[in-house]
């Protein structure tokens, strides 16, 4: 008894610790990240924020939108990039466990359950529509300058020129193949300090092997933790 009131009360104080944004789309349903993740994804935006690390915020893999409102709304003067499909994700590979293509046969079976019990995201019609709508509904114009969205695959709509420089990227998209991608091409273009979240470090095989190779390769960057989620650290030279 005495556990599961610790944990209550451990769960209430990383809520009343979130900004209003962060607890307004959780309660609105539009995120999948449980509390213990976007009380971490805050916390290291607003370490960049605060230690004023130059760089753009970006997002791999949006669903509905909530964590993006909440990096969007606090970037501190930084424009926000968005990339999804905005529509079913695409299927994993032979790089990527049974637990990935379990998952995604419920996917394409039809048979995925969204938030509180609502429709799963990849099944909506026109969902980039809505989540340029609830952007707007938090006092965020997708101007395409200042908060950019893009839709397709990652390796279509993200090609960084030299000058694009990131902060903080968040990689929420599952299997090997597109984590191994955005890690590899973000690695390039991240500033010293700049941190890198990945989402499904811990739920899929693909995605813990995609990012376990990119560290193995990249000197430069630091695994500093893996619960509860991979937060990954870009080295001063």
């Amino acid at each position: 008894m005495f556990q599961k009131l610790g944990r209550s009360l451990t769960k209430r104080r990383l809520k009343l610790s979130l900004p209003p944004v962060a607890r307004e789309v959780m309660r609105d349903g539009l995120t999948y990240l449980p509390l213990e993740r976007m009380a971490s994804l805050n916390s290291e935006l607003e370490r960049v924020v605060a230690e004023d690390v130059s760089g753009d915020i970006a997002e791999f893999g949006m669903a509905l939108g909530g964590s993006a409102i909440v990096l969007a709304k606090r970037r501190g003067g930084r424009r926000f990039l968005g990339f999804d499909v905005f529509g079913q994700i695409p299927p994993p590979t032979d790089d990527d466990g049974t637990d990935a293509h379990n998952r995604f046969k419920v996917i394409a079976d039809g048979k995925s359950t969204g938030i509180q019990d609502g429709e799963y995201y990849g099944y909506m019609d026109d969902l980039y529509g809505r989540v340029v709508s609830s952007f707007e509904k938090y006092g965020l114009r997708v101007d395409n300058q200042s908060i950019i969205l893009r839709k397709g695959l990652f390796q279509d709509t993200f090609a960084p020129s030299e000058s694009d420089r990131f902060c903080l990227v968040h990689i929420d998209c599952d299997w090997y193949d597109p984590v191994l991608f955005c890690l590899t091409s973000v690695s390039r273009c991240l500033n010293p300090d700049g941190v890198v979240i990945v989402d499904d470090y811990n739920d899929y095989e693909g995605c813990r092997n995609a990012v376990d190779k990119v560290l193995a390769e990249d000197a430069s960057l630091r695994l500093e933790r893996t619960l509860p989620h991979a937060v990954i650290r870009k080295l001063r030279s």
